[in-house]
């Protein structure tokens, strides 16, 4: 009995990611995650008491894997440069992952306070690893730039999200640079 609530569990989940990937946080809807799974709608609210409790579950379940890929990227590199770059390129790469455009959507979306503290403290260990290398870097204020840094990324993914002008690799490469050498290019 408990594989088969796990195995409706997860597939409400993936549902919610498909949803949230389509049409955003407006697309993720308890007759809409019903509809997906073939679950009566009152079965739902067995798993789920809100939106905000799917969204947190997905919080828990897909930013750490999606943050160990990033960290895994990082820690392949050998200079505090090379980690950056990593840290950029690796988020960006993850863009067409719907894993990652849940994560997005969820970001920019209505939530209560206890998702936005989960995904905080998700962002805020994949922060860390940043300041460390701008740290290394002799940055004199590396939580700022950490900061400001993730601002480029966040701007770059809804650049590709939005696909519209260029493509995918310019903007990546776009940001790579910024990140590296500033609006100097």
């Amino acid at each position: 009995m408990a594989e088969h609530r796990t195995m409706q569990r997860d597939a409400l989940l993936d549902a919610a990611r498909s949803l949230l990937s389509e049409g955003g946080t407006e697309a993720l809807t308890f007759p809409a995650l019903a509809e997906r799974t073939g679950l009566a709608r009152s079965s739902v609210y067995e798993y789920f008491r809100s939106r905000a409790a799917v969204v947190e579950e997905l919080c828990a379940v897909d930013f750490p894997v999606w943050a160990a890929e990033v960290e895994a990227a990082m820690e392949r590199a050998d200079t505090p440069e090379a980690k950056i770059e990593a840290y950029v390129r690796q988020q960006l790469s993850l863009v067409g992952d719907r894993r990652h455009r849940a994560v997005v959507a969820i970001s920019a979306g209505e939530l209560d306070a206890g998702a936005r503290e989960k995904i905080r403290a998700a962002h805020g260990g994949l922060i860390a690893m940043v300041v460390e290398a701008l740290t290394d870097l002799g940055h004199d204020q590396p939580r700022l730039a950490a900061m400001l840094l993730q601002g480029v990324v966040d701007a770059a993914v809804r650049r590709i999200e939005l696909g519209v002008a260029e493509e995918p690799r310019h903007i990546t490469e776009a940001a790579v640079a910024m990140a590296l050498r500033g609006v100097g290019g």
